[in-house]
C-alpha cells in the first residue's frame, strides 16, 4: 500500500468537493491502486494555512467551514501563507486551486514553481499559469522527474487535452471552436426566457456560476484565457488572453435575443481559433448561430468544443451542466493518472 500525502492551496468550492471526492472514492482508489491518499496541508487566502503531518481526517473536511490553525486541528503546525508552507512540507503532490489571475499568473505560477523544486508532482485548475507559464513549469517538472497536470483548466473534468494528446496520435489541428463560458451560455439562456441581463447575472452569482464581480465572465477573460491555454498546450502556440480578440456579451439586449428568436438562431459566445498563413487568429465573441451548428442546443452551465483536424474533420467534445464536482474529478483523475502511469 503506497501512502501518497496531498498538499492543498485554496479551500473554495472546489477545495472542498475536492476533499469530499478523495472521501467517498478512498476505498475504491485503495483497492484499485493500492494507494492511500491522505491530505496532510491546506492553505487558504482568509482562513488559514495548517499542516497537519498525518493527515486531515477526510469525513471531518469534506464539511469544514472554519479556519486552519491548531486550535481547530491540534497536532498541526500553522505557516504565515502557501509559499511557506509548500517549502516545509513533506507532501508528494502539490493540488493547486487559487483565484485565476488573467494578467500574469501569480500567485499560483511561484506556488507551483515551489512545488516541483521540492520535488512534489504539481496538478492545477488554474489557467493563469498555463498561459503565462507553461514552458517553464513543464522544463522544470522534467528537470525534477515529476509530473505537471492541469486538466481542469478548460472544460472542467472533460479530458480535452489528455484526449487529444494520447489518443490521437498524429492528428495536426487545424481549428478550433465552441462555448467554453459555462456562466455566458446561462446567462444568456435566461435571458431567452425573458429574463433581463441584470436578473440573469444576478441568478449566475445566486447559484455560485458568477462571481459577485461577474466581469471575468461577461467580458470574455475567462473564455479568452481557455482559448490561450488550448492554443499554448494543444497548438504550440504560446498565448496569454490579452492575445485573444475579445468581445463579451455585456452589450447583448433583449432586443438581440428576440431578433435572434425571430431569425430561428440564438446568442453564443463563441470561441474560436482559425489559422491565417502562418499565424493563429485567437477570438472570442458573441455570434448568432443557427440550429446547423453542432452547439446550438447547447444550454445552461454546458460546454462544446469542436476540433477540427487533418484526419477527423470534426470531433466534438460536449460536457453537460458542470459543477465544483466535476472539476474535483479532473484533479483527481489528474492525480491518479500520474501515479498509475509511473507504475
Amino acid at each position: 500500500m503506497e501512502t501518497v500525502a496531498i498538499t492543498m492551496a485554496g479551500f473554495g468550492n472546489v477545495g472542498k468537493a475536492f476533499a469530499r471526492l478523495v472521501h467517498h472514492k478512498h476505498a475504491e482508489i485503495m483497492a484499485a491502486y493500492g494507494m492511500n491518499l491522505k491530505i496532510i496541508g491546506i492553505s487558504t487566502r482568509s482562513h488559514g494555512s495548517l499542516n497537519l503531518k498525518n493527515g486531515f481526517d477526510l469525513a471531518t473536511l469534506s464539511d469544514f467551514t472554519g479556519n486552519f490553525n491548531e486550535q481547530n486541528f491540534p497536532g498541526g503546525t500553522s505557516y504565515r501563507d502557501t509559499l511557506e508552507m509548500i517549502s516545509n512540507s513533506q507532501a508528494d503532490i502539490f493540488i493547486e486551486n487559487s483565484p485565476v489571475n488573467y494578467e500574469n499568473g501569480q500567485p499560483a505560477v511561484s506556488y507551483i514553481t515551489r512545488a516541483l523544486e521540492k520535488g512534489m508532482h504539481a496538478v492545477t485548475a488554474n489557467k493563469g499559469p498555463i498561459v503565462h507559464a507553461y514552458a517553464h513549469l513543464q522544463e522544470l517538472a522534467s528537470q525534477h522527474g515529476k509530473k505537471f497536470l492541469f486538466e481542469s483548466t478548460v472544460m472542467d473534468g472533460a479530458p480535452v487535452f489528455s484526449v487529444v494528446r494520447e489518443a490521437l496520435p498524429v492528428m495536426h489541428i487545424e481549428g478550433f471552436e465552441g462555448i467554453l463560458n459555462s456562466c455566458t451560455n446561462l446567462i444568456l439562456c435566461r435571458m431567452e426566457s425573458g429574463e433581463s441581463f441584470e436578473e440573469a447575472v444576478y441568478y449566475a452569482q445566486s447559484i455560485g456560476i458568477a462571481e459577485t464581480d461577474p466581469s471575468g465572465d461577461i467580458d470574455g477573460w475567462d473564455a479568452a484565457v481557455k482559448v490561450a491555454a488550448l492554443a499554448t498546450v494543444l497548438l504550440g502556440y504560446p498565448s496569454t488572453p490579452q492575445d485573444v480578440q475579445r468581445q463579451g456579451i455585456r452589450s447583448i439586449t433583449q432586443q438581440d435575443i428576440h431578433a435572434a428568436r425571430q431569425a430561428g438562431k440564438r446568442w453564443k459566445l463563441v470561441c474560436q481559433a482559425e489559422k491565417k498563413e502562418d499565424q493563429w487568429l485567437l477570438s472570442v465573441s458573441p455570434k448568432m448561430i443557427d440550429s446547423s451548428s453542432p452547439y446550438f442546443s447547447v444550454d445552461g452551465t454546458s460546454s462544446y468544443i469542436l476540433f477540427r483536424s487533418d484526419v477527423l474533420p470534426g470531433l466534438g467534445l460536449l460536457e453537460s451542466n458542470p459543477s465544483p464536482d466535476t472539476t474535483a474529478y479532473g484533479m483527481l483523475a489528474d492525480l491518479l493518472n500520474i501515479y498509475r502511469k509511473a507504475g
